[in-house]
């Protein structure tokens, strides 16, 4: 009997045995009270408002309470279902509502920053389409150019061989008629000069 009142008591001892203080939080209930022991048949010390950083010294898993130290100094009993490993909204909200105001100037940053771009990309290529435009119309004019220069050799060139048929023509005329009138020099030359008379004794 002795022996079995002496495990029992073991057991109770490892139950609420106490263990290194580990940081926790009041979970986001308005409070919770504090007792001065691991249930709620015992009295009430006080109350821990919502968000409260506090110490868990203890667990009783029986009761379903934790025995803890709260940010003035007071060690107590609260319900374990209130003590949370995370930091509570109280503390947690200021945090959030900044990372929140830093995410949106990011954002609105980015968004600038897209939009300067996209502005200047659109701006250089509307110069492109401006440049490439003025291209093909100089393009256009160049060939119009080399069109009616094309025309204008081709006139040129017909007329230069026209010219040398026409100065080919001319040069026979007057050839033939330089030869035409040697011809006829010398058919009336000989009619011109006088003959001289033989002498009888046949000297000249």
């Amino acid at each position: 009997m002795k022996q079995l009142i002496s495990l029992l008591l073991l057991a109770c001892a490892m139950v609420t045995m106490p263990a290194q203080a580990q940081t926790r939080y009041i979970s986001d209930n308005l409070f919770t009270y504090m007792h001065n022991g691991p249930s709620t048949q015992f009295r009430i010390m006080g109350s821990v408002n919502a968000g409260t950083k506090v110490e868990l010294l203890e667990t009783n898993r029986d009761t379903g309470f934790s025995k803890i130290r709260d940010n003035r100094g007071r060690t107590g009993w609260v319900n374990s279902d209130f003590v949370s490993t995370q930091v509570g909204l109280k503390v947690r909200f200021p945090a959030l509502e900044k990372e929140l105001t830093e995410v949106k100037a990011q954002l609105e940053e980015a968004l600038e920053s897209s939009d300067e771009k996209t502005a200047s990309l659109q701006t250089s290529l509307k110069l492109r389409n401006d440049q490439i435009s003025d291209l093909e119309t100089q393009n256009s004019q160049l060939n119009e150019q080399l069109m009616t220069s094309q025309a204008e050799i081709r006139e040129l060139r017909a007329r230069l061989d026209t010219q040398k048929d026409d100065l080919l023509m001319r040069w026979f005329t007057y050839g033939g008629m330089v030869a035409g009138g040697g011809l006829l020099f010398g058919l009336i030359l000989p009619h011109l000069i006088p003959r001289r008379r033989k002498r009888n004794n046949g000297w000249a």
